[in-house]
């Protein structure tokens, strides 16, 4: 389970330029302006969320560029603590919002997934025994004991997406559906994407492509400015979504 109470996000603003221009910027990303005690200048990214998703879930987060949608995935993943309130979790949480993270370029493709996997929670013996499954699923053949600098951008992330997708965790957080490599690759891409889906015990996907968030979610929120304003069936959502107007919380 996931459960949000009371949870705010804020960012420091900071940099030499003026107040003004600080309003003008961020109002453009979204989020509020407020102060912090003593004044200092923050955006509010989050704003008093409280939000419950329970095993089984399969939850679709949508809302405008800068409504908070990253915030809130970083924030319920124990990336950024929340300025105010509190997020419990229970459950081993898999983040593929940046499938590259954790791997080194001067390293072999073998290497780099002992690395990524040890990065992501799992044990060395328990990273060795899936090396193998990995290394064959990439498709990079020799190339696998070569330094990833020498991989092209298809192959790059073939490795970094068969390595963030080989195991199902209870929880998967999404920013959008992944794709990865070239064409022929992204067939079995989707595939694991599917099967990832279904064995997560509960699925929290950030999209703007209201057909993923309506075909893989049973629930979905609107947020606007960092605060949920409605919350319900996905079908119901979306259509609301789309039409340009929220829907009854």
């Amino acid at each position: 389970m996931i459960r949000l109470t009371d949870v705010s996000l804020e960012y420091p603003l900071v940099g030499h330029f003026g107040r003004s221009l600080q309003r003008e910027l961020y109002s453009r990303v979204g989020g509020l302006i407020g102060a912090a005690p003593g004044g200092r200048p923050v955006v509010s990214a989050l704003r008093d969320i409280n939000l419950e998703i329970a095993d089984g879930s399969r939850l679709g987060i949508l809302g405008r560029n800068g409504a908070g949608k990253t915030s809130l995935l970083r924030t319920i993943c124990g990336v950024y603590p929340p300025t105010r309130g509190r997020v419990e979790s229970a459950g081993r949480i898999s983040a593929l919002t940046d499938i590259t993270l954790g791997m080194d370029a001067n390293a072999t493709g073998y290497k780099n997934i002992l690395f990524r996997l040890v990065f992501m929670g799992r044990g060395f013996r328990e990273a060795q025994d899936a090396a193998g499954e990995i290394a064959e699923f990439s498709e990079l053949g020799d190339f696998i004991d070569m330094p990833v600098h020498t991989y092209s951008t298809g192959m790059y992330l073939r490795l970094a997406f068969a390595i963030a997708t080989h195991f199902p965790p209870d929880i998967l957080v999404l920013d959008e559906i992944i794709g990865a490599g070239d064409l022929e690759f992204r067939a079995k891409a989707k595939a694991r994407m599917e099967s990832l889906l279904g064995q997560s015990r509960i699925v929290v996907l950030s999209s703007h492509d209201l057909a993923s968030v309506e075909r893989y979610c049973t629930r979905a929120i609107i947020l606007d400015r960092g605060s949920v304003i409605a919350d319900g069936p996905a079908a119901g959502i979306v259509k609301s979504y789309g039409a340009g107007k929220s829907a009854p919380g």
